[in-house]
């Protein structure tokens, strides 16, 4: 693998950066796309297991945006900021899509409300039964922005919590957690002293990392964890923007495919630690594999969710210089929004669209099924 193209994944790495105030590294046209067949905007039908005794009662959230539901500070991040939130639920709530985001769907299957955002903890007290998201867009294992808890913070906070009895051993034995790990770790090493001789040994550390977060959150008396792998990075907009939104970049995915290939690993070495080995603990789940599913337009087990251009995004800048959501000092819009919405996969450069998340956990069924 030559320089040039690890230059390229590290630049595609870079480009998560802005998804909490930076700008966007590429620039392409609105336009409206549409599905081949309709599913409904605001309120999917998802399923879910039977209720039992054992069933969870609580959803703990650590990560990054792809799980974050409102934590980033309000209205400076874009998360916070019109066009995000149109679909759902009509105005911007924090979450970084025109609607719902991984958590809510996983709250969903296990039939509890999506947690309410650990900053918004004080004035949701009614909600805290249903567990708390802890998840901040732009964070990592390690520091990434200052404004963004590092994931062994977010544990802290949990923590805390418990110090404090909010939560109880209880609360903690009838619970699941979510974490999120999409990328943000890599482009803040490329930024700073970053070499392409040194990635595999920073994915390397990366995931050690996030084992050992892994073993903490069980260490708390959390029985069952979620562990996202990581998208295909070469597919996001950010970088198909090269081939006009018609291919994924494969050597950067092939770099993906190391972090997930570790992370494979680690998620079995957890569960052979386990001393019930009846059933898993750590649970890996393939969002490598149910991007590509949804971006491929398999339609089994995805129903009827399909999208003619999925690598193309809904909302995008008019420039290189301006990201989705962003305004000029007059208020203008320095950006561009799909006529549909819910026919893109992709809601802006690095994100996916409300529908985009529910093609994501369609596929993702077999995973689900362990919980």
């Amino acid at each position: 693998m030559d320089c040039k193209k690890l230059l390229c994944f590290s630049l595609l790495c870079f480009s998560l950066l802005p998804e909490l105030y930076g700008v966007v590294w590429v620039s392409v046209g609105g336009g409206g796309h549409r599905h081949r067949h309709r599913v409904r905007r605001s309120g999917q039908s998802l399923g879910g297991g039977e209720l039992s005794d054992s069933n969870p009662r609580k959803l703990f959230v650590f990560g990054d945006s792809y799980v974050d539901t409102g934590n980033n500070r309000k209205p400076a991040a874009k998360s916070w900021q019109y066009p995000y939130g149109i679909t759902f639920p009509g105005k911007p709530t924090g979450r970084f899509s025109d609607g719902r985001v991984l958590t809510d769907y996983l709250a969903k299957y296990l039939r509890v409300k999506s947690p309410i955002a650990y900053k918004w903890r004080k004035v949701g007290l009614g909600q805290l039964k249903y567990g708390m998201n802890f998840a901040y867009g732009g964070t990592g294992v390690f520091n990434t922005f200052i404004m963004s808890p590092n994931m062994s913070t977010q544990i802290d906070f949990l923590q805390q919590l418990i110090h404090e009895s909010t939560y109880t051993a209880q609360d903690l034995h009838y619970s699941v957690a979510l974490i999120s790990l999409a990328g943000n770790d890599y482009g803040v090493y490329q930024a700073t002293d970053g070499s392409a001789q040194g990635w595999q040994p920073f994915i390397t550390k990366v995931v050690n990392q996030l084992e050992v977060n892994l073993r903490r959150i069980h260490g708390l008396g959390v029985p069952k964890i979620v562990v996202t792998s990581l998208e295909p990075l070469g597919c996001l907009p950010s970088s198909t923007v090269a081939s006009s939104f018609h291919q994924c970049n494969a050597t950067e995915n092939l770099l993906v495919n190391f972090h997930n290939l570790l992370l494979q690993q680690s998620v079995a070495k957890l569960n052979s630690e386990v001393k019930d080995a009846s059933a898993s603990t750590f649970i890996l789940l393939d969002l490598y594999s149910s991007f590509m599913a949804a971006l491929n337009n398999k339609g089994d087990p995805l129903g009827n969710v399909k999208f003619e251009n999925p690598l193309k995004p809904c909302c995008v800048g008019i420039s290189s210089e301006y990201a989705c959501g962003n305004v000029g000092a007059n208020g203008e819009k320095k950006y561009t929004i799909c006529e549909d919405p819910g026919a893109a996969f992709f809601w802006d450069e690095v994100h996916p669209s409300q529908n985009g998340w529910f093609a994501v956990y369609s596929a993702l069924q077999a995973n689900l099924k362990q919980l």
